[in-house]
């Protein structure tokens, strides 16, 4: 982290602090949250353009084998 993300980080955490117990329970629940509804919406636009990829008939297909041989550029 650069030296001025570090300090924002360091008063978010002081105010973080300065919260109430109950406060800061509510605030992870939301935080949380946020970051699950985030990932499925990363999700679901992978998805769509996976979907799409195979609708086009520009998606790979095969096995692990495959991949593996593809992700690494060598024969198995």
């Amino acid at each position: 982290m650069a030296s001025s993300s570090t300090s924002s980080f360091q008063k978010i955490i002081e105010s973080v602090e300065t919260l109430s117990e109950e406060e800061q329970d509510l605030l992870f629940e939301l935080i949380h949250k946020r970051r699950i509804a985030k990932r499925r919406q990363e999700i679901a636009q992978n998805a769509v353009k996976t979907l799409a990829a195979v609708d086009a008939g520009t998606a790979k297909r095969g096995s692990v084998a495959d991949l593996m041989m593809d992700v690494l550029g060598e024969e198995t």
